[in-house]
């Protein structure tokens, strides 16, 4: 398998909580690595520029809003399969349909405060990582 970098998102839940070493070290256990990675406030024009892809959907003005309410982690992960195997450390969206052991089943508070984001695809991650970081903040 190739090494892989995937875009990963502490979500205002979880720093609001304080999981973010907790939700790191998830991704560490696992074989991935954490490369870059910062703490922001997200602006709404970063928020709604990231996921732009859901702006017809009802739910993207409260997706926004929650994303710009309390500081995120932004960070890119990687090691081998990293885009696939963040997604299943992550668990399912809703954390009641999440395995036992994901981030979503033992940390998300719900659907919507889910506590993590990760890219869905290679070529997703790459756009992702690039709307947040600068080639040489990627420093793994």
């Amino acid at each position: 398998m190739a090494i892989q970098r995937t875009f990963s998102i502490l979500k205002p839940d979880a720093t609001r909580r304080n999981l973010t070493g907790a939700i790191n070290a998830r991704f560490e256990e696992n074989g991935l690595r954490i490369v870059a990675q910062k703490r922001i406030h997200m602006t709404r024009a970063q928020a709604e520029k990231f996921y732009e892809v859901h702006s017809e959907r009802p739910f993207f003005g409260e997706l926004v809003d929650f994303m710009i309410s309390e500081p995120v982690v932004v960070q890119v992960l990687e090691g081998e399969n990293a885009v696939a195997k963040n997604r299943e450390i992550m668990g399912a969206t809703n954390p009641a349909d999440a395995d036992e052991g994901t981030i979503r089943k033992d940390f998300a508070l719900s659907i919507g405060e889910n506590s993590v984001h990760g890219s869905d695809s290679d070529e997703n991650a790459a756009i992702e990582i690039k709307h947040f970081f600068k080639d040489e903040e990627i420093v793994g």
